[in-house]
């Protein structure tokens, strides 16, 4: 597998898809100006996970510090984004820690172990929902992107948690955001098998995840944001391209992606994945 290196502040052209070996927000900048139709993804959700890698999203001590994070890259995407594209942004909530420093082992996931976490934030109390998806949503919407739906994406084979003084939580938010008021859609790529509109609410299994990268989502939650964004070889962009899921999805219905990951582990993962079934340029970006 070789890398080409870009140089700070060099633009690189798309005319294949690619993959960018990264910091998100220096990766973005080396991106074309109006250049990818539609954005598809799922950044690290705050205080779940440690990846062991400099520069990651999601163990910042306070959480306005993470929504500045991904409020930074999600404003170059903006410029990356074509004036008719969309935006699809998974996201998961989660509860403060009670200002406990750590978690424990998780048997079926070792990796959520943390020896570190974020405090409770200001405000809120232990055990307090965080809100985090709709504390982000009005963020980007206050940025001036246009907020459109809220997809609740309900998990039927959901992990069951352990708790005894609430109802178990089996659900996501899918939010649509554009980055004008007219964007391209495709209607009837959204139409269910009896031809009626697909409402705002999607049953989809989880899959089982793929090594150590636990927070992968399904193609089939991905798959409708693409076809109802984008026209064949139309590029699709994921700024936290993880096991490279959405690069996948993309090229099995005739689109082309930019893929961008931090974690050297996911990008080899991903690139080997990826360039049995398409042309892949790969480039490592100086941060």
């Amino acid at each position: 597998m070789k890398f080409r290196s870009v140089p700070e502040g060099k633009k690189i052209p798309l005319n294949e898809s690619t993959l960018l070996q990264g910091d998100a927000l220096h990766a973005l900048q080396i991106l074309p100006s109006n250049s990818v139709q539609c954005i598809v993804t799922s950044p690290p959700y705050w205080g779940m996970r440690d990846y062991n890698v400099a520069n990651q999203i999601g163990l910042e001590s306070t959480l306005p510090q993470f929504i500045n994070r991904l409020l930074a890259v999600f404003d170059e995407c903006r410029r990356v984004l074509k004036d008719n594209g969309v935006f699809w942004l998974n996201i998961g909530d989660g509860y403060t820690s009670g200002n406990r420093g750590w978690r424990a082992p998780d048997s079926k996931h070792p990796a959520r172990a943390m020896s570190t976490r974020p405090d409770t934030p200001e405000g809120l109390k232990p055990k307090d929902l965080l809100g985090l998806p709709w504390r982000l949503a009005f963020a980007l919407q206050d940025d001036g992107w246009y907020l459109r739906v809220d997809v609740i994406w309900n998990k039927p084979n959901a992990m069951p948690e352990s708790v005894k003084d609430r109802p178990p939580r089996s659900h996501e938010y899918l939010f649509m955001l554009t980055k004008n008021e007219r964007y391209f859609y495709d209607r009837e790529s959204m139409l269910d098998q009896n031809g009626k509109n697909r409402r705002s609410v999607w049953d989809i299994n989880t899959k089982p995840s793929t090594g150590s990268h636990f927070a992968t989502f399904p193609p089939k939650l991905i798959t409708p944001c693409i076809l109802s964004s984008t026209n064949t070889d139309d590029f699709v962009l994921d700024p936290f391209f993880g096991t490279g899921t959405t690069g996948v999805v993309a090229v099995e219905n005739g689109r082309k992606f930019v893929g961008i990951e931090l974690n050297p582990e996911y990008v080899k993962f991903s690139a080997e994945r990826l360039m049995i079934a398409s042309p892949l340029v790969l480039d490592r970006v100086a941060n």
